[in-house]
């Protein structure tokens, strides 16, 4: 008697006209891997061989159990920051449960919980919490600051700012952690019940982040610490809402109380080669 074959699973991705679900959609797609593309907006799809789409949105419950059903293993790919992030996640989880997901993959962060300095990584913990209770099962990517993000803080005049302090960050690269998310769905039940961080190889402190932005662009670049009564401060030029200027202060006291310095290996260890540098991600 011989074995019966085993079907593989059917896999969905949200975010795939983004730049995180995009990356894990175009990697699994080319290598012949059949997909469901959750999208809000078909127009905006990749075309991508082997790819089926179905449109929904995180806050469309109705929608959303519609799109999943018949899929065994879903990327959930963290909605955009929002002040009704986290129900939005709940209804979006709510719906894939109903659906019969069997497997969430999720985009968390690194120090997710109720107590996270990042007022961001506390929406993350609860979604976390809310897909635990679920009764599906589940893997947690928990990435640190994208080293991408990073960059692109330095303000106009070369200075990257905030309440930092000499914390360190152990940053990123944005395709390290689609390259991580497309091994976990390759093989989604060898990591069933892991929770991943997912982070650079190196912590910096932002003076040094600065210090190496400097050098791989031949621009000047400096680390301007603040108080977090700057910070907030400084930030009002652009009108935030009180829980988005939060959100971006936090980023800062965050790295000043250590949350974000713990360097992992799962880079390497789930793609087998290290993690780009932010000289690597620099040079595109």
């Amino acid at each position: 008697m011989t074995d019966a074959p085993v079907t593989p699973a059917r896999l969905a991705v949200t975010g795939a006209t983004g730049a995180l679900g995009g990356a894990v959609a175009r990697e699994l797609a080319a290598e012949g891997v059949p997909l469901r593309l959750v999208v809000r907006d078909a127009s905006r799809a990749p075309a991508l061989p082997g790819a089926e789409v179905a449109v929904a949105s995180y806050s469309d419950g109705a929608a959303a159990e519609e799109a999943l059903r018949g899929i065994d293993v879903l990327f959930m790919v963290s909605a955009a920051e929002a002040v009704d992030r986290l129900d939005q996640h709940r209804t979006f989880v709510d719906a894939a449960a109903r659906a019969g997901v069997g497997h969430v993959v999720y985009t968390s962060f690194q120090g997710a919980g109720p107590d996270s300095v990042f007022t961001l990584g506390r929406d993350h913990g609860a979604t976390e919490q809310h897909l635990l209770a679920s009764g599906m099962g589940t893997t947690f990517l928990r990435d640190s600051f994208y080293l991408d993000s990073l960059v692109e803080f330095v303000d106009e005049h070369g200075v990257l700012r905030g309440p930092a302090g000499e914390g360190r960050v152990a940053g990123v690269a944005r395709a390290d952690v689609a390259a991580v998310a497309a091994a976990v769905l390759r093989a989604p039940e060898q990591h069933r019940g892991a929770v991943l961080d997912v982070t650079g190889g190196e912590a910096l402190t932002l003076a040094e982040v600065a210090a190496r932005i400097g050098a791989a662009t031949g621009r000047p670049t400096t680390y301007a610490p603040e108080t977090v009564e700057e910070a907030y401060a400084s930030r009002q030029r652009w009108q935030p809402e009180p829980w988005q200027a939060d959100a971006w202060v936090s980023t800062y006291t965050a790295i000043a109380a250590g949350e974000v310095a713990a360097v992992s290996t799962t880079v390497r260890d789930l793609t087998g080669r290290a993690p780009r540098r932010l000289e690597d991600v620099l040079a595109g």
